[in-house]
């Protein structure tokens, strides 16, 4: 029986998914496979936090509904935060909504200010529900080719002019999934001249910020003077606190579109468990050590990953940011494209890598390393990829 929506047979195959349900079925039938395709922390949650969580679970008034845009409380803090982390002052509450993940808000958000045929401008390749949570709200997705040439950043310059209908809304991401490409401030303000002259929506997903290696910080789009006339911003705890099970993230910004997302969400949801947003204070307040601890742990996997894969000849560029390296494919292998090099990693060499088509058509010819194991680990799997590169 066929029930599917026509919204929903818009979507394409996801291949991301496809590949992570074949990894489960690989190790239902007893194999040792080692997931580098999802990004998926495996790094435990600093211990106030977790400590915050069961302690606020014992009060019986946090197990009732809570406030569907996030308790006060919790607006406050990410405020507080964004004027600690970046100097930008936000008013908690018209100019921060809490959100159940990004993945859920960046939906939700397309729900509400996205109508039948509006288009989007997005990169490619991109985090997928970028393009997907447009084109499930009925819209239309223009894609801007992220290049190796130009470091895999987007041209505003090359955007067609004349599009028509024009642009309603463009969607971002620095630090960059999947490329690990990053930019500077100069970079969002060129942005938001762009949008302002265009008269278009910015909305750019932060989950990576806190995530930078070798001297890089990573700004934020609303440290442009003017941003918040115009954008939006969603900051995440999922990779910076290894918090991706928690669903927990935030929206600041612009208040006319936090206005729309939060009446949107008022309709789907009653909000996240009141515990998990009192720890989420503790998380906004977690001592300096503990995060370099983490971005020390990244750091290391990244250096071995990109050195061992040296080692077996196969070159990759080390990220500057992120959980991730886009790895160019192997010109031996590149002809058959990255779902195919992926699938014969995972059936020949029992390792999971995300391929680039996954993120969008210009994303053909890489493939996608999550720095989701231990060194050891990690070593392990560059020596299973050798024996299948090398038969």
């Amino acid at each position: 029986m066929d029930v599917a929506s026509k919204r929903l047979r818009r979507l394409p195959t996801y291949m991301l998914g496809t590949l992570r349900s074949r990894t489960l079925e690989r190790r239902r039938e007893g194999a040792d496979v080692i997931d580098l395709g999802m990004g998926n922390p495996d790094l435990r949650t600093p211990q106030p936090v977790i400590d915050k969580l069961c302690e606020a679970a014992q009060d019986v008034r946090n197990h009732r509904y809570s406030q569907s845009k996030g308790v006060y409380n919790l607006r406050r803090e990410i405020a507080w935060h964004y004027e600690r982390r970046f100097g930008v002052d936000l008013d908690p509450e018209h100019e921060a909504v809490a959100v159940i993940g990004t993945k859920e808000g960046l939906c939700l958000l397309a729900l509400g200010i996205i109508d039948e045929g509006d288009v989007a401008i997005i990169p490619d390749p991109t985090y997928p529900i970028h393009m997907y949570s447009i084109v499930t709200a009925g819209g239309s997705v223009i894609s801007v080719p992220l290049r190796e040439e130009n470091d895999f950043i987007p041209n505003l310059a090359t955007i067609v002019q004349d599009i028509y209908p024009k642009p309603k809304i463009l969607i971002l991401s620095f630090p960059h999934n999947p490329t690990g490409a990053v930019v500077d401030l100069a970079f969002f303000e060129e942005v938001i001249h762009y949008a302002k002259r265009h008269n278009i929506m910015v909305v750019h997903d932060l989950a990576y910020a806190d995530l930078a290696y070798d001297g890089y910080v990573a700004p934020s789009i609303l440290q442009v003077q003017g941003a918040k006339d115009i954008a939006v911003e969603f900051y995440s705890l999922s990779k910076s606190h290894s918090m991706a099970g928690w669903r927990i993230g935030f929206a600041v910004g612009n208040r006319d579109i936090l206005s729309a997302l939060s009446r949107i969400k008022s309709y789907y949801d009653y909000g996240i468990f009141a515990p998990v947003q009192i720890a989420a204070i503790m998380a906004l307040r977690t001592e300096e050590h503990i995060l370099k601890e983490t971005v020390n742990t990244y750091r290391t996997r990244r250096d071995v990953l990109v050195e061992s894969m040296a080692r077996i000849g196969w070159e990759i560029p080390s990220p500057k940011a992120t959980i991730f390296a886009w790895a160019p494919i192997p010109e031996a292998h590149r002809e058959a494209g990255s779902m195919a090099f992926a699938t014969k990693m995972l059936e020949e060499a029992d390792v999971c890598v995300s391929p680039g088509v996954g993120f969008g058509a210009h994303g053909e010819g890489f493939v996608r390393i999550a720095l989701v194991e231990n060194e050891n680990r990690i070593r392990q799997a560059v020596r299973q990829m050798k024996r299948v590169l090398d038969p």
